[in-house]
């Protein structure tokens, strides 16, 4: 037991204020919803017990939840990918050693440290109004640009574009990984005459892995948490045509729009359920292409 106290209790010392905040700030608040999205609850009357309606509801008839899933989906599998390949190609830049790297740095995380602001959102959707700034540069050049906002096949995109726009977090993880890569590793690969195309897959990849792992996993959540900029460009209604409708601006909806608390509980409950999905195979997949230093030895 001493051993075990010996080797484990700095882990718990750190761990202290997440586990004293869960315990006596979010754990009753978990509980209270688990146990309100079994009910019909509008804020005015007390909870009614309804079982499993808002779920029968949820996944039988509700054409919204199906859409705002598939939205929120399409988002994901696009924004993901491409912020982290956006993320890792400026880090490799910057691991180049200029002499300016921690300016830069700066520069590229204020995007991500100011992204999730409401004026942000707001500049974004000035940006790409019919009337904004991109068309304003297009029409220079001779091209009409549609009003992207507006337009139910391109307003998805917009987001995506914010979303790698966002890069700067991931960037610093990506930076510290390729810093942590022996460089003998290179000066070896170079003198047996391998391409950079080649110590990029064979060196850099496989022992970035564990960040890349890292990064996909916190990037996956938080896409699926957007909130702000979907709710902001679309005006708080997910339009035009339910396209920027993400699962948490429905949400959000229902519960403070429509004050049907008991049916957001139950589709925060899913939410939930979604991501921990997807983590899930993230953690089962990682065993087939990530690989540990400690592995290796």
């Amino acid at each position: 037991m001493r051993k075990w106290l010996n080797r484990n209790a700095p882990g718990y010392v750190f761990l202290m204020p997440w586990l004293l905040g869960f315990f006596l700030l979010a754990l009753g608040p978990i509980l209270t919803s688990l146990y309100m999205s079994f009910t019909r609850y509008d804020m005015v009357s007390s909870p009614r017990w309804v079982g499993l309606a808002n779920y029968d509801y949820m996944f039988t008839r509700d054409r919204r939840f199906w859409k705002a899933l598939d939205v929120t989906m399409w988002y994901v599998v696009l924004s993901v990918p491409t912020r982290l390949i956006m993320a890792l190609g400026v880090a490799m830049l910057l691991d180049k050693g200029l002499r300016t790297i921690s300016i830069y740095r700066a520069i590229f995380y204020l995007p991500s440290l100011l992204g999730s602001s409401i004026a942000i959102a707001i500049l974004w959707r000035q940006l790409f109004e019919g009337d904004g700034v991109i068309n304003a540069l297009l029409a220079r050049i001779g091209i009409e640009g549609p009003n992207w906002i507006a337009n139910p096949d391109t307003s998805l995109y917009t987001l995506v574009v914010l979303a790698m726009w966002q890069f700067g977090s991931p960037m610093l993880i990506f930076l510290a990984g390729l810093r942590s890569i022996p460089r003998d590793l290179y000066e070896a690969a170079e003198i047996d005459g391998a391409s950079r195309y080649r110590q990029f897959f064979r060196i850099t990849l496989p022992l970035l892995a564990p960040v890349i792992f890292f990064n996909l996993v916190l990037q996956t959540i938080e896409a699926f948490k957007t909130f702000s900029s979907a709710f902001i460009i679309s005006n708080g209604t997910g339009a035009p045509a339910d396209s920027l409708l993400f699962f948490t601006v429905y949400l959000f909806n229902e519960a403070f729009k429509f004050f049907r608390m008991g049916y957001a509980s139950a589709l925060a409950w899913v939410l939930l359920l979604i991501i921990a999905f997807f983590t899930a195979i993230t953690f089962f997949t990682s065993k087939y292409w990530v690989h540990y230093e400690n592995e290796r030895d």
